[in-house]
């Protein structure tokens, strides 16, 4: 029961609820918008697909130092629902929209951006937000579950949107999308104001987003993190991208097996959710680790020679992929002081999602000129060096260097020591940290 021991917390039991049927229905809207973009309004346009996912993301890496101070300084609770509220009429609109056949391309590009505005500050205040929900010790089971739901959702949402693009059309699927943001306002209507937790508020005054700024800049295990999460969101978790491109082009399959096939990877991300959630608490080898094999897996995913086996090689991809993500989330989350949570996770949120910009037209067009393998093989190399990087870093920031005993027999006359000569609350370079992160670097 270890693994969902943060919904024993009523609060955080409503949350999870009202966040699940949210999620699915934000799945089933963006598996129809993509489609919708991919098989009606183009002929089958992966590079306009990347651009619409660009607009929805974007906003997030321009937005984020005002949208983490804004999570930081003010209740997060009455942010959501201002925000929940925003992209419920969003939906709401682009839904009547495509019903009235008056979409056009650049119609869904419009609500795209508006939608990624109102994203970029939902973002952080979401991640944070678990924070005042539960105790420090049960937020990296928190977020992991959260990560769980994400990817339940992720599971039922586009085999539904599948299903139901083809019976009522894309606009109805936006309709039924509004509705499902109404389950998450009612959970926050149910959470008691006077039971969540009064944790410490950014002060006003200028030099606030610097002061977050400044913070990451000193806690090098972050940026290392942040450095494989931007690699990785960037080139490798263009999921939707990846197997339209696959279903369409390679296999030249319809709708149905668009959603089935986002459905059987979310099985392997499920996995790894549920799996992030029994730990005790995330830690670096689980990050780099993850994010290798996910490189090693969508190779293999590129070399599938029919739709089956596509679909079973996605089940690992799926896996580590979220292993890598939520380890991340969770350890950038209880290793970062309470005060600086917000602004901390604006920038893992806008380095995590808005690389998008950059990665998400630049795999259409390989796709478009090279093929779905090769864009595939994109999402594989930016693992493998995102597993290399992190690695790196911690052979230098525990001074690894490998033995050599001529005495001892077989493997054992090689032995991995560390040099590390920095002692507890330093980092290897001398600067002062968090209590924490060192004691996820193990030898």
């Amino acid at each position: 029961m270890s693994t969902f021991r943060s919904l024993q917390i009523l609060n955080y039991r409503l949350w999870f609820i009202g966040a699940l049927i949210s999620n699915i229905g934000t799945w089933m809207q963006r598996t129809a918008q993509d489609w919708f973009v991919f098989d009606h309004l183009t002929e089958h346009d992966a590079g306009a697909m990347g651009i619409t996912m660009a607009l929805q993301l974007g906003p997030q890496l321009f937005l984020a130092p005002v949208a983490g101070l804004v999570a930081d300084r003010f209740n997060r609770r009455h942010l959501l629902v201002l925000t929940q509220s925003a992209m419920a009429l969003l939906s709401a609109g682009l839904g009547i929209l495509v019903l009235s056949g008056a979409a056009q391309l650049w119609h869904v590009y419009g609500f795209a951006l508006l939608l990624g505005l109102v994203s970029a500050l939902d973002a952080p205040v979401r991640q944070a937000f678990v924070s005042d929900l539960v105790s420090d010790d049960y937020v990296p089971n928190a977020v992991a579950l959260n990560s769980a739901s994400f990817n339940v959702a992720r599971m039922i949402g586009p085999a539904v949107a599948g299903v139901l693009t083809v019976a009522v059309g894309p606009g109805g699927v936006f309709l039924i999308n509004t509705l499902t943001f109404v389950a998450l306002l009612l959970s926050l209507w149910r959470i008691p104001a006077t039971t969540l937790r009064q944790l410490p508020r950014a002060a006003p005054g200028k030099g606030r987003i610097r002061e977050g700024l400044r913070y990451v800049r000193f806690r090098p295990d972050i940026v290392v993190v942040l450095v494989a999460v931007f690699i990785v969101g960037t080139l490798g978790l263009n999921f939707v991208l990846f197997i339209a491109a696959m279903v369409g082009s390679e296999f030249g399959l319809d709708a149905k097996a668009f959603g089935l096939m986002n459905s059987i990877m979310a099985i392997g991300s499920l996995a790894g959710a549920l799996l992030s959630a029994g730990r005790k608490r995330p830690r670096l080898r689980f990050i780099f680790g993850a994010a290798g094999a996910f490189g090693v897996a969508s190779g293999i995913a590129a070399l599938a020679t029919n739709y089956f086996w596509f679909g079973v090689a996605l089940v690992p991809v799926g896996f580590f992929a979220i292993t890598m993500m939520t380890s991340a989330n969770g350890y950038v989350q209880t290793t970062t002081d309470p005060v600086m949570r917000g602004r901390v996770m604006a920038l893992y949120m806008a380095i995590f999602m808005g690389g998008t910009p950059i990665g998400a037209p630049f795999v259409g067009w390989v796709a478009n000129v090279s093929g779905a393998r090769w864009s595939m093989t994109v999402a594989a190399a930016s693992g493998l060096i995102a597993a290399l990087i992190g690695l790196l870093w911690i052979i230098r920031a525990k001074r690894l260097r490998i033995r050599f005993d001529a005495r001892a027999r077989g493997r054992r006359r090689f032995r991995v020591e560390s040099g590390r000569s920095t002692g507890a609350g330093q980092n290897p370079d001398g600067a002062a940290r968090a209590e924490g992160p060192d004691d996820a670097v193990e030898q």
